[in-house]
């Protein structure tokens, strides 16, 4: 790897390389800029690349996003590092753009200028409560366990007993299942140091992974899934039901996706096996849209639009409904709006927030806008699945 020096303070912004045809800057060493420079290396023998990374060291979310208990998903790093082998590269790490040398030197030094940083802010829901204590983005929350020198100092409180997970892609499915799994099955892992010992001290036994569509439209992928088959101290819930009704829909699907049918084989698997009483519990639950997180200074409940689909993804109101027994709620927002009806998790001690994939919808975001033709409040225990 090539040495961690400070190209504005050495003078070696765009120098070296005088007899190349192009040099091109990639701002941020994770995998896309890794993969925009070997795109670059392969069409182009002439070209450079420089890489100007704000940490002192590469790979992006390959070190700081991926779960510490999925280390083969890391190894994609080898095939980083024989880019970074490639003579026609260089990787200035500790720089950051704005603060050691601004977007306009860049520019006059190289014929192309590629941001491949990504966003250092989690996408907000949109929902009323956002700002109550104990509501987290994944944005934090898994830099945090991956020890990102950023996040060293973040705080997630894990002192409530159920915890929820708002979302249905990878990154929802990281978080829940860390929550739930025990920390002796984290200890062999990179985990970070100070995560592993929160998780030590942590009273969280059910976890809740919320998904606001049906299974049919998760964004996990299936090895994720299968994963969750061979946790020994976790009992993972799926509703059969559901299951069934969302194979039932794609029946009328010109095409069923591969990774779709593949999820829904899954599903069907987690969804036959048999609760075996163990001390901790991770359910998957569907057709819930966040639109409300409730509480007074922390976090009490999120309230939910029940929804009810059909094959074109329409919905309609039903009775407002209540979980009760959650306290850690997580974010990582990024799906489509729907229909359903509102219902509302509680916890029954302080927690958390947290949110994995999926764009949460207000309750103003209902597509016929009519109201629920029951508002009464029905409480559901942890038991209960939707």
């Amino acid at each position: 790897m090539k040495p961690l020096t400070n190209p504005c303070r050495t003078g070696l912004l765009g120098s070296k390389f005088q007899d190349v045809k192009t040099r091109v800057a990639i701002v941020g060493a994770g995998p896309a800029g890794f993969f925009a420079a070997q795109a670059i290396f392969a069409k182009d023998e002439t070209t450079t690349v420089d890489f100007f990374e704000k940490l002192p060291t590469p790979w992006g979310l390959v070190r700081s996003g991926v779960a510490p208990d999925h280390p083969k998903i890391r190894t994609v790093s080898k095939v980083f590092e024989k880019i970074l082998d490639d003579p026609r590269c260089r990787y200035f790490g500790n720089v950051e753009i704005g603060k050691d040398f601004s977007i306009s030197q860049l520019q006059e030094k190289y014929d192309a200028v590629i941001f491949a940083s990504g966003a250092d802010i989690g996408r907000k829901l949109g929902i009323p409560g956002e700002e109550l204590m104990g509501v987290h983005s994944a944005a934090e929350f898994v830099p945090w366990y991956n020890a990102h020198p950023d996040f060293a100092d973040f705080k997630v409180d894990l002192s409530g007993t159920h915890a929820i997970v708002i979302g249905a892609g990878n990154v929802a499915m990281d978080v829940g299942r860390l929550l739930a799994v025990t920390p002796d099955e984290l200890a062999t892992t990179d985990i970070a140091d100070h995560a592993l010992e929160a998780l030590r001290k942590s009273s969280i036994r059910n976890t809740m992974i919320v998904a606001r569509r049906g299974p049919e439209h998760a964004a996990f992928t299936s090895p994720e899934l299968r994963d969750l088959l061979d946790l020994e101290h976790t009992d993972v819930l799926v509703n059969a039901d559901l299951v069934q009704q969302a194979i039932d829909r794609t029946q009328t699907w010109e095409e069923i996706p591969k990774d779709a049918r593949q999820n829904l084989e899954a599903f069907q698997n987690l969804s036959s096996i048999v609760p075996q009483g163990r001390d901790r519990e991770l359910s998957i639950n569907f057709l819930l849209a966040p639109i409300e997180i409730l509480g007074d200074t922390k976090v009490s409940g999120v309230r939910f639009w029940l929804v009810f689909s059909n094959s074109s993804w329409q919905g309609t109101h039903h009775e407002a409904q209540t979980l009760s027994s959650v306290t850690t709620p997580l974010k990582s927002p990024g799906m489509m709006p729907g229909t359903g009806t509102p219902t509302r998790m509680s916890p029954a001690s302080g927690g958390s927030v947290a949110s994995g994939a999926g764009r949460p919808i207000s309750a103003e975001g209902m597509r016929d806008g009519s109201p629920a033709p029951d508002r009464k409040s029905t409480r559901l225990n942890s038991s209960h699945r939707t």
